[in-house]
């Protein structure tokens, strides 16, 4: 069983059979004609004639523009050298500081260690004294018994 509708000029509706999961069109298309709208085609804009004055201005601004985003450029690069000199800056004095600090803890450790030799020195000094005091004292006490005996 086939029934046709019209919907519009260009599109007609054929009803297909009936079936059990539904029903079922076919919609065709009438060819286009040649006296209903006209060709849409995408043309470039036309461009329109620039005074020699008009290029001059373009070229002018377009200079202008370059000039400013080198200003620019120069501008960040200055900024990044300033920041990179202050970043060498700043190692240098904390690199002078730890120098500073390691030979000053240095002399005085050295000054600890001498001080220390000294004294162990000075002790070592003080007991050959007494030792040769004590041998002294003991030549003397032999000595004076040498002479009782004779």
């Amino acid at each position: 069983m086939e029934c046709a509708a019209t919907l519009g000029k260009d599109i007609k509706v054929k009803e297909l059979e009936k079936r059990a999961s539904g029903q079922a069109f076919e919609l065709i298309l009438s060819p286009p004609s040649t006296d209903a709208a006209p060709d849409l085609s995408l043309a470039s804009p036309k461009k329109k004639e620039c005074s020699l004055e008009e290029i001059q201005k373009k070229l002018e601004a377009a200079e202008e523009r370059r000039k400013l985003q080198e200003a620019e450029l120069l501008k960040q690069l200055a900024e990044k050298r300033k920041h990179e000199t202050e970043v060498l800056q700043k190692a240098k004095e904390e690199n002078d500081n730890f120098s500073k600090m390691a030979e000053e803890k240095l002399t005085s450790k050295m000054e600890a260690i001498k001080e220390n030799r000294e004294a162990q020195i000075a002790a070592k000094l003080e007991r050959l004294r007494e030792l040769e005091k004590k041998k002294d004292e003991i030549r003397k006490g032999k000595d004076c018994k040498d002479e009782a005996e004779n």
